[in-house]
């Protein structure tokens, strides 16, 4: 769990900044790794990817891990979500979530539907944006605990319609009910599908029904910095995500973060090409200047 309050002002004229190049060389050395689906031989590559880049950054990477049935074979699956830890003594923290596994085929593509799918934007864009947010760690004034949770099995379907979603933060959710910790989530934020390079970010009506403070604190902050691709106007879809189990398994107050217009969505063309590290990076500003100003009660 990361600690965050303020980012240091202009006169502290921090080392180490958002860099949107760097951002978007996280994206593609994860899309190098190829398709990431669950159990799969490019998940263990990132997997392992990840845990070099979190400790090299003084991070404490862990595995919270379940197994699942396939839902074609019905053998078990082993689901590994990574959680990244700094300063575990805090007893209040925010959650940063986003999922990490990628659709095993692109079944909405309507002329390869078996074709490779790579999720630059569906998965691999939350996990950059973590990466390079990670930078700023050593910049940060301390208040709260954050922990970053990469969930596994967000999408381990083998058909376009139906099946079991959101396997990892449905786990992670009961997890945390269940076995209450030694510590406390105050809310939290997921994002998904945040490298668009035509970035426009609006409320999800589920994240204002379940966690509005957090929402509205979310938008203000955007509106202070000037970034204008989050824009406080409803969603014209109902988004189901990672979110809803956070909101009423955890009764974290959780927020998602999501670009849904985005025509390359489960398709061949869900490529780096379609990403911008401009867009990772503006995310990244709201998410570093949001922490340090929580609201007390945003949980409440």
């Amino acid at each position: 769990m990361f600690l965050v309050t303020r980012l240091a002002s202009a006169d502290d004229k921090p080392a180490i900044s958002l860099d949107p190049q760097r951002a978007f060389g996280y994206l593609e050395d994860i899309c190098k790794l190829g398709p990431r689906p669950s159990a799969s031989v490019g998940m263990t590559k990132q997997q392992e990817l990840l845990d070099t880049h979190f400790t090299k950054l003084g991070g404490q990477v862990s595995l919270q891990e379940f197994d699942t049935p396939h839902p074609q074979k019905g053998t078990p699956v082993r689901m590994k979500n990574v959680i990244v830890s700094w300063h575990p003594q805090a007893k209040e923290r925010v959650l940063l979530c986003c999922h990490y596994d990628t659709r095993p085929f692109p079944d909405r593509d309507k002329s390869n539907p078996q074709g490779i799918f790579l999720g630059a934007n569906d998965g691999a864009s939350g996990v950059a944006l973590y990466m390079e947010m990670a930078h700023m760690i050593p910049t940060l004034k301390t208040t709260y605990g954050v922990d970053m949770v990469f969930f596994d099995g967000e999408e381990f379907i083998f058909q376009r319609d139906g099946g079991k979603y959101f396997l990892g933060s449905e786990y992670f959710s009961e997890q945390y009910r269940d076995r209450p910790p030694q510590y406390r989530y105050l809310c939290g934020v997921l994002v998904d599908m945040i490298g668009d390079k035509k970035l426009t970010i609006r409320r999800e009506s589920n994240s204002l029904k379940y966690a509005p403070k957090v929402n509205r604190s979310l938008f203000d902050t955007a509106k202070r910095l000037g970034i204008t691709e989050f824009v406080p106007l409803p969603m014209k879809q109902e988004i189901n995500d990672d979110h809803i189990s956070l909101n009423v398994i955890a009764r974290i107050p959780t927020v998602d973060l999501i670009d849904f217009d985005y025509p390359a969505w489960h398709t061949t063309k869900d490529t780096p090409s379609q990403c911008s590290g401009a867009s990772l990076v503006k995310v990244g500003r709201v998410l570093l200047e949001w922490l340090q100003h929580v609201p007390e009660d945003v949980g409440r």
